[in-house]
């Protein structure tokens, strides 16, 4: 059978800056038309811009923690691979740890100003007029906002455990980065409008669930075609592993998204009726054309066909909308 063709270009490293891009967009324009959270206070628009950007952007660094997480993780081991191939291992490892460095101190940095935001947007201020304590009220006094502390906690954990790789890739397990990682992209979910739901206890667990699925999803996809296209051997290993992970990750997806939205919607007539509704509408179908094209992408690597790559490409572009849909979502009143 013929293994898929992997055809690197000299765009290859900007494609994470371009869907890193697409997703602050998507997130930005969606809250502009859906319009902001409904609360005491009317917040600068300036201040409603900034906290969804901020938020997509922190969910960005999040899953791209998670990806860079998860493919560490699937990497062969040394013995099993040629002589040339493990020391391309070796070199990928090393990146894999330094990218993480980087973008774990993003999201450290962008779940702090995140919290900024949301405390300023809460109280009808902008960040200069922000007083130090209303900032200290809304972050410990409030779900949302102890959830965001306890996952800029987990960036910074990532980040140590990162660092402590890159030095001395032996005296921690690739393991405990992902688990971290997830534990940080999932936490700001739950305490947010899941935590505040009728059906708490549900709402919490599709909501993490979903946001699980999607991490490992999205941010395992980014990091395979960003890291290994140049490195066929490792792209041959890893691949069909994946492949068979995304199948249970887009399931899983479809599933707690509908369940989510069934809880806070309320009857159908909202889907159409309030802009909650038509960013779960256009969430929907990005996620529909997900699927088509991640079930196209694995049949024609099972068949061996031409081009998979480009597909997938395709297919993070279109993820990486719908995950600035999904931080605009959670911005977004029902």
């Amino acid at each position: 059978m013929n293994r898929p063709t992997v055809l690197p270009t000299g765009t290859d490293r900007w494609r994470p800056v371009l869907w890193a891009g697409l997703a602050v967009g998507a997130a930005a324009g969606a809250g502009l038309l859906g319009g902001p959270e409904s609360g005491p206070v009317s917040a600068p628009l300036a201040v409603q811009l900034g906290t969804t950007v901020t938020r997509a952007g922190m969910d960005v660094a999040g899953v791209t923690c998670v990806g860079l997480a998860l493919l560490a993780v699937f990497l062969p081991r040394p013995a099993a691979l040629p002589g040339g191939a493990a020391r391309t291992r070796e070199q990928v490892r090393t990146v894999l740890d330094r990218t993480l460095v980087a973008v774990a101190g993003g999201w450290v940095a962008l779940v702090l100003l995140g919290i900024a935001f949301r405390a300023a947007d809460a109280f009808g201020r902008t960040l200069n007029t922000l007083d130090s304590r209303e900032l200290i009220d809304w972050s410990t006094k409030l779900a949302a906002g102890r959830g965001l502390l306890l996952a800029a906690g987990c960036a910074a954990a990532v980040l140590g455990a990162a660092i402590v790789r890159l030095r001395h890739p032996d005296r921690l397990q690739s393991r405990l980065p992902l688990v971290i990682a997830l534990f940080g992209v999932i936490t700001p979910a739950v305490t947010g409008h899941a935590g505040s739901s009728p059906d708490h206890q549900l709402a919490v667990i599709t909501v993490a669930v979903h946001a699980a699925a999607a991490a490992l999803w999205v941010g395992g996809l980014g990091a395979l075609l960003a890291l290994l296209t140049r490195h066929r051997p490792l792209l041959d290993a890893v691949l069909p592993r994946f492949s068979q992970l995304a199948g249970v990750c887009v399931v899983a997806v479809g599933l707690t998204g509908v369940a989510n939205a069934l809880l806070r919607l309320g009857p159908w007539a909202a889907l159409v009726q309030t802009p909650y509704g038509w960013l779960v509408l256009a969430k929907t179908g990005a996620l529909v054309l997900l699927a088509g094209l991640g079930g196209l992408a694995r049949q024609r690597l099972k068949a061996g066909r031409l081009p998979v790559l480009r597909w997938a490409g395709i297919e993070v572009a279109l993820m990486s909308v719908t995950l600035g849909l999904a931080a605009a979502l959670t911005q977004t009143a029902s």
